[in-house]
């Protein structure tokens, strides 16, 4: 199905909103909600047309690769799957069948001629009774004793007159799906809650956490931060209206690409921090992401201590008209916090000289 707009035209929309224009004009305009706004803008924020292009570009190459691929790999793959499981009856056969046509999303055809079954032994259907008033009365019961497993089931059952062997019984609440969820805690992000040690050398470990601020007429946006534990500079200072997992990910791979992997990641548990994208990138990428114990910011110190500095020197001494005034404020105010600002912590060097002593001492000695 052919998209709507072009990323180019979403993007422009989006430099539409971040110039000043009420993002209600934009969506009225373009004849869109503001729900698929933001949605445009969680995934194209930040981005340039000619960014949009090369990913377009990566994206079908990608695909044609994998197409490629895919047939060749595939057959093994299924084999492979399917090595350790018993298909010597006509019952496992099937089972093996379903989980092929399930797990690679393959056709019936292709999951029979893989493991050499024919496909009327795939198709039969058993002549058995379908009992179905032992069924029915299965589930009734099922359903007015919702914790009642299955030995308990066959117990109301025998009450009522029903004269049926445990396995049968069994079969069929299996068949209806009539199982008893076990009752389990909310999931909880991953990570490592261990004592942190203080980095040694730069790139070890990072904190990023979120600020918070509002334009000249209202709008409010956010600002992600990121700061080297080590040498106290600020990684990167990104401003948006919606700063969702997937952004956040896009951005630390920016700062990966440029600096490579640090050996720790130190974070609050924000919704952002503790997204599917963002649990995603860490599982790819290997890293230790920390997450603070709730209600305990002093726990990462670094990153709070450099808040209150961006919003005492920079954001409480500027009014913002734009995004794109705050924008280019912050890039100004990140230079000189990195190469001009002297740091206490650091000896009241900055943190970019900090560094190169670093390096001086590590040459020297």
């Amino acid at each position: 199905m052919k998209a709507r707009f072009t990323d180019e035209q979403i993007i422009a929309m989006i430099k539409e909103q971040e110039s000043g224009e009420k993002t209600a004009d934009v969506c009225r305009r373009h004849g869109i909600s503001s729900a698929t706004f933001y949605k445009y803008k969680s995934k194209y924020g930040g981005m340039e047309p000619s960014d949009a292009k090369r990913l377009r570009a990566l994206e079908e190459e990608n695909g044609k690769l994998k197409k490629l691929l895919a047939e060749q790999m595939l057959d093994n793959a299924m084999l492979r799957d399917i090595n350790s499981k018993k298909g010597v009856t006509p019952v496992g056969k099937r089972k093996a069948v379903a989980h092929l046509m399930e797990a690679h999303q393959v056709s019936q055809r292709r999951a029979c001629d893989v493991l050499q079954i024919d496909r009327s032994t795939v198709r039969y259907l058993s002549r058995r009774d379908d009992d179905a008033e032992l069924r029915d009365a299965i589930k009734r019961v099922s359903r007015e004793r919702r914790r009642f497993g299955c030995r308990r089931v066959h117990v109301m059952i025998a009450r009522e007159g029903f004269v049926v062997n445990h396995k049968k019984v069994r079969r069929i609440y299996t068949e209806e799906k009539l199982q008893v969820r076990r009752r389990g805690g909310r999931k909880r992000a991953l990570g490592t809650r261990k004592p942190m040690v203080l980095p040694d050398g730069p790139n070890q470990r990072w904190s990023l956490d979120f600020v918070s601020d509002a334009l000249t007429d209202g709008r409010r946006f956010r600002i992600l931060a990121v700061v080297d534990d080590f040498s106290r500079e600020n990684l990167v200072l990104v401003a948006d209206t919606s700063l969702s997992g997937q952004r956040v990910a896009r951005e630390l791979d920016r700062i990966v690409a440029e600096r490579g992997l640090p050996k720790t990641i130190v974070s609050d548990n924000g919704t952002e921090f503790t997204s599917m994208a963002i649990l995603k990138w860490v599982q790819d990428t290997g890293i230790d992401w920390h997450y603070i114990a709730p209600g305990k910011p002093q726990q990462n110190g670094f990153i709070e201590s450099f808040n209150g500095k961006l919003r005492d020197e920079c954001l409480n001494e500027t009014l913002f008209g734009t995004l794109g005034d705050a924008r280019e404020t912050l890039e100004e105010w990140q230079e000189d916090y990195n190469w001009r600002r002297p740091h206490s912590a650091l000896g009241n060097l900055t943190p970019v000289e900090f560094l190169q002593r670093k390096a001086m001492d590590k040459t020297a000695a």
